[in-house]
């Protein structure tokens, strides 16, 4: 056979292919894209409940725990105003945040009684190096969210979440977020940091249960932790409409007042690996001391028309 005739026998074969090779490798791509998806995990809606007032340091405190929460998937947010009528500086800041939001207000009742004689609303408690007065702060505010709670969950399809009552000025870490959302039945334990006069408060957990609670407060309470230590599953305050906070309970006792409706110290489950990590703390905004423009040699210009 003539070598030219084998040439071009050679070059056909070559261009068959290269024909074939890109047809095959121009496939259009969703052909094989059902091989390759991965299903999508369900995460359980954390639903955050936090009262706030108005104070100095307000917008500063939600500023940042907003945008702490902006990183958290499937999260919906309750912020309770203390006030008789919602404020703009609080439904603004949350209509700029981008989170799914509910925002909703009730006026904390005040005591007639002085704050010593009050002892229903008030206790002497231990704050570092001294003591002071405690009031039970965030009750009519909590239990608002709790009636906006129910009435969402009993219309919605989806019931499943959880219950987490948030400070408006403690510290968060992410990770706390994904411990709460593996509750399986009742209510989810973890540590807290900086509370109760102490470096860490904490459950005692033996062979995966809570056998005790690490806490020098009030350690006779029935539940010894703080509100940021806990969350709840969402589907029991449909099965418990009774379960709310009251006014006739001391600071420290509310969290104790709330979880006697859920569960006993058997049904708490320990998380954050068996309550050996620290993934919220119980910070507080240091009272701004703002110097009186009327007392100073050169007062500043007015600065009222800001919103700070």
């Amino acid at each position: 056979m003539p070598f030219v005739q084998i040439k071009k026998q050679y070059l056909a074969f070559a261009m068959l292919l290269f024909v074939a090779l890109f047809l095959f490798n121009s496939r259009p791509a969703f052909q094989c894209q059902y091989t390759t998806e991965m299903p999508v995990s369900y995460l359980p809606t954390i639903y955050g409940i936090t009262p706030t007032y108005a104070r100095l340091a307000q917008k500063a405190d939600l500023t940042r725990l907003s945008q702490t929460l902006m990183l958290v998937k499937n999260f919906h947010w309750i912020v309770i105003e203390d006030s008789e009528t919602k404020t703009p500086l609080v439904a603004n800041l949350l209509k700029e945040s981008t989170l799914k939001y509910t925002h909703l207000n009730a006026k904390t009742h005040k005591s007639k009684q002085s704050t010593e004689m009050d002892v229903n609303i008030c206790v002497f408690k231990l704050d570092s190096y001294f003591t002071r007065w405690y009031c039970a702060s965030g009750v009519e505010q909590r239990n608002e969210a709790l009636n906006w709670l129910r009435n969402h969950l009993s219309s919605a399809t989806d019931k499943r979440g959880v219950v987490y009552f948030m400070d408006d000025d403690n510290t968060y870490s992410l990770k706390v977020f994904d411990e709460m959302r593996k509750i399986k039945n009742k209510v989810g334990v973890w540590p807290v940091g900086i509370v109760g006069g102490m470096r860490v408060e904490m459950p005692l957990v033996t062979d995966g249960k809570v056998s005790g609670y690490n806490a020098v407060w009030k350690p006779f309470r029935p539940f010894p932790i703080d509100m940021a230590g806990f969350a709840i599953n969402a589907t029991l305050f449909l099965d418990h409409p009774e379960a709310k906070f009251s006014r006739k309970v001391q600071s420290g006792f509310q969290e104790s007042e709330i979880l006697k409706y859920f569960a006993t110290k058997d049904d708490l489950e320990p998380l954050a690996e068996n309550c050996t990590k620290v993934y919220v703390w119980h910070t507080r905004t240091q009272k701004p001391s703002i110097l009186d423009p009327k007392k100073l040699k050169h007062p500043p210009l007015p600065d009222g028309h800001i919103e700070v």
